[in-house]
């Protein structure tokens, strides 16, 4: 016995082993247009008419203030950049709105978590790095 349920976002199906193999030779109208509509809000940026979805969940809210001006300029250079490699030209635009971000920290900690973690990590392997090559030398 097969059958469907949504939670939230998602749907579980839940389907006999002989459907789950066999494709559905009529596929309905409405979970063709549900699919598009998704796609639709899945993706910013949009090439069939070269518009960006500011309002995008993908983008996760940075759009909005107060750095979504400084974002917008970013973005808008990478995704329309012709440059080799891609978004090479866009260094200072990402540059000013990190810079909006660090001055901004009650908005945007979890970005500026992600960039000291890195840090941190880089920090870590050239410690772990120089460990070994003492370990090394003590041991000749």
């Amino acid at each position: 016995m097969s059958y469907t349920r949504d939670e939230g976002k998602d749907t579980i199906m839940f389907l006999e082993p002989s459907a789950a193999t066999t494709p559905d030779p009529t596929p309905s109208a409405s979970s063709s247009s549900t699919s598009s509509e998704s796609r639709d809000q899945s993706a910013a940026f949009n090439p069939e008419t070269g518009e960006i979805n500011w309002d995008c969940p993908c983008l996760g809210g940075m759009a909005q203030p107060p750095c979504g001006d400084a974002f917008k300029e970013a973005f808008s250079c990478f995704v329309f950049s012709t440059s080799e490699p891609k978004g090479y030209d866009c260094v200072e635009k990402f540059q000013a709105m990190q810079e909006c971000f660090r001055a901004n920290p009650e908005v945007y900690a979890d970005q500026l978590d992600d960039d000291d973690d890195e840090e941190e990590d880089k920090k870590e392997d050239e410690k772990e790095d120089s460990n070994t090559s003492t370990e090394v030398t003590k041991s000749v």
